[in-house]
């Protein structure tokens, strides 16, 4: 068998059932071998980042390892934005890249020779994955798959790269298909120290104002369950970072919505007041914490992670516990029932619920007009429960972020770490190939939009329907708005005009477009659209100055030092 039938026979044993990719000279072998399968769709993306989103969107909505493909040279660097968003979000993906040959097979070796369209992929991506290979005989390719979909899966998620020798796709070798793997060094810690977890239990046990920080790592362990279990016993209130959203049910009575720069303000008053801190798949990052000397400044602090690097890294924690969230979760949760009965009503609930009433945003008036705090509101009533949203990135995210109430997991899939405008349409396309029974809308700002606004051709041949709601202001919002904020309007580079128009740009493409004026056309929009066979772009126009607030500048403290809203 030659090399590029192994990889797709060794893609199919792996359980893949789909690959967003683009075609290229390096990648024939492989395209020529797809030909004859019937059990892997290839999704023709328009660009090789959207394949990478795309793949990643598949992701985090499934929990199942999402895969891309690329050629070599500008093929795979394409592919590098979205691998490195990866990276930064913990999203299990296998970018597999075509490369000039290595050695000559009817041909001269032609890499480190500077050759057509030849990319150092290997040192490029290997900063932003947990693990890449280059092939060196086709041999090989089994065994490094079977390798490359357990680092990607196990322990904290993460890309791993395979870049594929053109001449090792044509090369001709006897295939071992097994189970083996060589993943020397790679060591996964997924049972808790019990010693640990009983330190945990002294603290929690004794706590009269406990908080609970629920991260990405709650999600992705599938430990939802046994985080509300622990908030129930204890009658903790849950906060999440913006990666955690949807970790726990926004409309839940102990839930207090996501910490941070533009966290929900009552989330980031009471966590200031908790005595002990449980934070679980999290990594302190700087959107969260702001300052990290003044972060959370009066509490015992019990760090739960899959990865022990990210203990002690950002915030000094006074329990460590190295562990699968949700083993680590469930044998917490059996300990407390141990030594704990299930708490009730205190001072401490009477003060969250008074707090969230004073200062969580949607408890608020709801304007009538079409602004976004309203739009996403209205937007919630609409969807069913388990609709999957994405997001771009800049005030679209954090409106949706503030405003747009999560109710399961992996039902809020954005761009955390990196921050990458152009991510939540693709991946929306990816998370609708995943899930294809369920809604799924991105909400969208028009700078991003524009940025993969091609993926609507592959949307639209591949028969991919999602909708897209773009939050259009003519700006580019988030840094227009820290224009005004900190450089006294002295706007530079943020203007974007008119151009497109994103109905006729939807049309032209051969989806839908709807240009909304009002709540009532909002909502016609969005119940039409939720029903259309392909995608439907509804372009609603917002005002240029619109902010989204609370709004901390980094390195100030968080906003509870700095009194109401």
């Amino acid at each position: 068998m030659n090399g590029a039938k192994a990889l797709i026979e060794s893609l199919e044993r792996q359980k893949v059932d789909v690959i967003f990719g683009i075609l290229g000279g390096a990648l024939l072998p492989i395209y020529d071998a797809l030909c004859d399968n019937t059990k892997i769709r290839h999704i023709l993306s328009r660009h090789e980042q959207g394949a990478a989103h795309a793949a990643e969107g598949y992701a985090r909505a499934s929990g199942r390892a999402g895969v891309c493909m690329a050629t070599s040279g500008p093929g795979a660097t394409n592919l590098v934005t979205g691998i490195a968003n990866a990276y930064m979000d913990s999203s299990p993906i296998i970018a597999l890249t075509g490369q000039v040959p290595s050695k000559g097979v009817n041909t001269s070796y032609m890499i480190g020779r500077d050759a057509f369209q030849e990319a150092d992929i290997i040192g490029i991506t290997t900063p932003i994955t947990k693990q890449n290979y280059q092939v060196r005989n086709a041999s090989e390719i089994p065994k490094i798959v079977n390798t490359a979909f357990y680092i990607a899966t196990t322990g904290r998620p993460g890309p791993v790269l395979i870049d594929l020798p053109k001449n090792v796709q044509a090369e001709t070798a006897d295939m071992e298909f097994t189970n083996k793997i060589d993943a020397r060094g790679y060591n996964v810690i997924t049972d808790p120290d019990l010693a640990q977890i009983s330190r945990a239990v002294e603290l929690l046990t004794k706590a009269e104002e406990p908080i609970i920080l629920a991260g990405g790592g709650v999600i992705t362990s599938n430990a939802s369950d046994e985080l509300m279990q622990i908030s129930d016993l204890l009658m903790a209130p849950v906060a999440t970072t913006f990666m955690g959203k949807g970790a726990f049910p926004e409309v839940h009575p102990m839930s207090i919505g996501s910490i941070g720069m533009h966290g929900n303000p009552a989330a980031n008053r009471l966590i200031s007041e908790a005595d002990v801190l449980l934070a679980v798949g999290t990594r302190f990052s700087d959107r969260a914490t702001a300052n990290t000397d003044t972060f959370c400044p009066n509490a015992k602090k019990i760090h739960i992670d899959v990865d022990a690097a990210e203990i002690g890294k950002n915030i000094d924690v006074d329990v460590p516990i190295v562990g699968d969230a949700k083993k680590s979760l469930r044998i917490l949760h059996a300990t407390l029932l141990k030594n704990l009965q299930k708490k009730k009503g205190t001072a401490w609930t009477k003060r969250v619920k008074e707090t969230k009433e004073k200062l969580s945003p949607l408890i608020k008036d709801m304007p009538k007009d079409l602004v976004p705090k309203t739009l996403l509101s209205e937007l919630r009533k609409l969807l069913p429960e388990d609709a999957i949203v994405t997001t771009e990135v800049g005030q679209n995210q954090m409106w949706a972020a503030l405003y747009f109430q999560a109710l399961k997991p992996r039902t809020f899939i954005s761009s955390g770490g990196l921050g990458t405008m152009g991510f939540g349409f693709p991946a929306a396309l990816g998370a609708k190939v995943a899930c294809p029974n369920r809604a799924v809308v991105d909400i969208a700002g028009d700078g991003s939009f524009r940025m993969t606004e091609q993926e609507l051709a592959s949307s639209v041949e591949e028969k991919i329907p999602v909708t897209v709601i773009v939050l259009n202001n003519s700006v580019l919002g988030m840094v227009a708005q820290w224009q005004r904020a900190l450089y006294n309007k002295r706007y530079m580079a943020v203007n974007l005009g008119k151009s497109p128009d994103f109905v006729k740009l939807a049309e032209a493409y051969g989806a839908r477009g709807f240009r909304v004026g009002s709540v009532a056309e909002f909502q016609k929009a969005v119940k039409a659209a939720l029903k259309s066979e392909v995608t439907t772009v509804i372009d609603v126009p917002i005002g240029s100055e619109e902010d989204v607030v609370p709004f901390v500048p980094p390195g100030c403290g968080l906003p509870q030092q700095r009194g109401d809203y």
